[in-house]
């Protein structure tokens, strides 16, 4: 498994380098709606939906959202020229960060929290719309920042977003197999310890240090800095574990088998739709 893993990711992580250098935005927003739809495919069997023709109608609801905000904020319009964020998109991603508050709620309280959803799939497929609107929102924001007229800036923003991801995710794998001995939510997840977290947080505050020393980041704002970063890590793993509780919920194993080793692209995106909202929200507080 951990060969696949490894495999997998080597194939995937240059197909994610270019598309966020080398896409135009347009081309960087389609692929992101490419990858949520898919995603949105694969959380319909969690909301109890598993006849194709309703799976297509719960992703094309989520395609025609995404249509609808393209078309009342074109992506050009995303930042004014105050450098203030369009009112439309960031109310977006502030209902998804309040979404981020409930489900951790939820990931808390479960088991008992399920009487929350288990009365209609209608309210499961609510949380998916708010999952996945915002994360679009989110990294098209995060994408088109154009710091001192530099067109990378905003890619290199998102390359930071999916490092710290990928750090948590590693760190929380190796420390886990290797110390792992407390449950951390094990109702849950059973896999996951508290020992793992600690090991994803600091290999995450590893890479921060990294890029602050590389970028220069300047003293007054290491605060607001690793803040911003903390706040992602943490979020990334109740992203994961958000998933793990509907997946335990629904009776499902994986989302889908499309990617050896990791699952479906659910399975791989999940940490990242709670990141990219919290990190854009805390960026717009401390850093912008």
């Amino acid at each position: 498994m951990l060969k696949q893993r490894i495999i997998t990711a080597l194939l995937l992580i240059p197909i994610a380098l270019y598309c966020v250098f080398l896409l135009p935005l347009w081309g960087f927003s389609l692929f992101i709606q490419a990858v949520i739809m898919m995603g949105a495919w694969e959380w319909s069997p969690l909301m109890g939906v598993r006849r194709k023709s309703a799976r297509i109608a719960y992703v094309a609801f989520i395609g025609a959202i995404i249509g609808v905000l393209s078309w009342l904020v074109p992506l050009g319009d995303l930042w004014g020229d105050d450098g203030a964020l369009n009112t439309v998109t960031y109310y977006t991603i502030v209902f998804g960060g309040v979404w981020w508050v409930i489900a951790l709620a939820l990931i808390v309280n479960y088991p008992s929290s399920r009487r929350v959803w288990s009365r209609t799939r209608a309210i499961v497929g609510v949380f998916g719309v708010l999952i996945f609107i915002p994360t679009w929102a989110a990294l098209m924001t995060v994408r088109s920042i154009n710091f001192e007229d530099n067109p990378y800036f905003g890619g290199w923003v998102v390359l930071f977003i999916l490092l710290l991801v990928w750090a948590a995710d590693v760190g929380a794998y190796f420390a886990g197999v290797r110390y792992g001995r407390n449950k951390m939510m094990p109702a849950v997840s059973p896999g996951k310890t508290m020992e793992g977290l600690c090991g994803g947080v600091t290999l995450a505050f590893v890479v921060m240090m990294v890029v602050a020393h590389w970028t220069k980041v300047p003293a007054d704002q290491f605060t607001g800095y690793y803040l911003t970063g903390l706040f992602t890590v943490v979020a990334s793993v109740f992203g994961d574990l958000n998933e793990s509780m509907f997946k335990r919920s629904a009776g499902v194993k994986d989302s889908g088998s499309i990617l050896p080793g990791h699952g479906g692209i659910l399975d791989r995106i999940d940490s990242l739709t709670a990141a990219v909202p919290v990190f854009t929200l805390a960026y717009l507080e401390f850093l912008h």
